[in-house]
């Protein structure tokens, strides 16, 4: 019987367990520093202490994935997932005892020092543990399942390395069976060739082997009785998908009306992530609609003196893989600001027409339209947009519909998500950002290192664009 890898909280049990752990020491090593060598556990003040930051460490981890691709992680990369993990945790503790108003139980030394140390022990110990999981991998002889790898002459060095050396569920490599040559004796890779196609079947029944991989794009006349038999014995069989470019999304497998399909996607979310994200947007739509109506009692105003009509203007745009919505904002434009554009498409700043921006647009209402613009003041309607479904708070800008239909191919994959109101384009220069590739650049980074920490720094970086005015037109 076949048993998956654990997946999910399980898949890095023993990352988590080592944090706690290293948080729960450096409390130990700040409280001594602070308060001499008794122990902290003693005082029902630091009890409570220790089980907030474990429930603080385990809220983080369900929130923002910390240990997603740890073991593909370099020195530098792993110490700022480490920074930013200790920190959200401390954060969460502080922010509690500020709700709870017991904060001022605890030293500030205690906390702080806590902090530094939590750092350095933290990040030491996931280095360790993944030095210890590297060299475990590489031992090919020691795993509790034995695999073997049914690849073609042609592919074996690069196939059988790989396979080497990403083992990290532990399994013992018995041996390679080349397809298509009598190599037997010989070794890849430190791997001993057990068989050849022929004589596959024969060492397959009569050696322990609790595992097959091979290459979908091996010789099928070959490989297919192989595999056959390998099912008749009870063996699992992996059957390994060509490899891709970098740029070709992600990938798993799933069962649509009894067929078995490979499932491709430029990124993916969990439904747990998704009714995070969902629930932020409920909340942050909430607030940014109360806000809306008190921004109106002063903005309704100022807006029809200086030009007569309606305070809001809404438009068609185009949201997530071509559903149209209607949106809505405060107006910043005269009243033929639509039929004007035409007019002044010869001074649009970006290529091709993708978008439009113009320095000193003179269909911008004068003074308050200039405001609201500089301000993003405009935008706070488009908060009923994010309560609606229609958009989230992040996430890429919503195209025109003549926009839409000039976009090509590769320009489409930024609405592969929900629009927002803010996004990675927007924090980063805005109408400085005149070429649209690199507009649709900057949202597909977006799409796929999507996760709700980096929403959360998108928000935080809008409210510094909408203090600033840096980039708005």
């Amino acid at each position: 019987m076949y048993q998956k890898d654990s997946s999910s909280w399980l898949k890095h049990l023993d990352f988590i367990i080592l944090d706690i752990i290293c948080m729960q020491a450096t409390l130990l090593v700040a409280y001594m520093f602070r308060n001499g060598f008794s122990f902290p556990l003693f005082e029902d003040v630091y009890q409570q202490m220790a089980i907030i930051i474990t429930i603080m460490d385990i809220v983080v981890v369900f929130f923002m994935q910390s240990y997603d691709g740890i073991l593909r992680r370099g020195y530098f990369k792993e110490f700022k997932e480490t920074l930013y993990h200790v920190s959200l945790t401390i954060i969460g503790f502080i922010l509690f005892n500020f709700l709870t108003r017991s904060g001022q139980q605890y030293s500030r030394i205690v906390v702080v020092l806590m902090w530094e140390l939590s750092i350095i022990f933290c990040y030491l110990v996931r280095l360790l543990r993944k030095r210890a999981l590297f060299r475990r991998a590489k031992d090919a002889g020691k795993g509790r399942k034995a695999m073997v790898i049914l690849v073609d002459s042609a592919l074996a060095e690069k196939f059988v390395k790989r396979i080497s050396n990403y083992n990290y569920e532990d399994k013992k490599i018995a041996g390679v069976i080349l397809l298509d040559e009598n190599r037997k004796g010989e070794m890849i890779e430190n791997i001993p060739v057990v068989a050849s196609g022929k004589d596959a079947s024969a060492y397959l029944c009569q050696n322990w082997v609790d595992e097959v991989i091979t290459c979908y794009n091996n010789n099928e006349d070959v490989v297919n009785p192989i595999l056959q038999d390998c099912r008749e014995m009870g063996i699992t069989i992996h059957v390994a998908l060509l490899e891709t470019g970098k740029d070709s999304g992600k990938k798993q497998i799933e069962n649509i009306a009894g067929y078995t399909v490979v499932t491709s996607y430029l990124a993916s979310a969990s439904n747990r992530q998704m009714f995070c994200k969902r629930f932020m947007d409920i909340c942050g739509g909430l607030i940014g609609c109360l806000i809306t109506a008190i921004l109106f009692v002063f903005l309704a105003p100022a807006i029809y003196i200086a030009s007569p009509g309606p305070i809001f203007f809404s438009q068609i745009r185009v949201g997530k893989n071509g559903r149209k919505f209607r949106i809505y904002k405060f107006r910043s434009m005269y009243m033929d600001a639509e039929e004007r554009k035409k007019e002044l498409m010869k001074q649009n700043k970006v290529k091709d027409g993708m978008m439009f921006k113009m320095d000193h647009d003179p269909r911008i209402i004068k003074g308050i339209g200039n405001f609201i613009r500089k301000t993003s003041l405009d935008e706070f309607p488009q908060f009923f947009n994010v309560l609606k479904g229609d958009m989230s708070l992040v996430g890429t800008r919503p195209p025109t519909v003549d926009e839409w239909e000039k976009y090509n191919k590769y320009h489409r994959r930024r609405m592969a998500i929900k629009p927002g109101l803010t996004g990675m384009w927007q924090v980063s220069g805005r109408s400085s950002i005149t070429d649209f590739d690199e507009v649709v650049a900057l949202d597909t980074k977006y799409i796929s290192q999507w996760n709700l920490g980096l929403d959360i720094k998108i928000l935080f970086k809008t409210i510094g664009v909408m203090v600033t005015g840096r980039g708005s037109q």
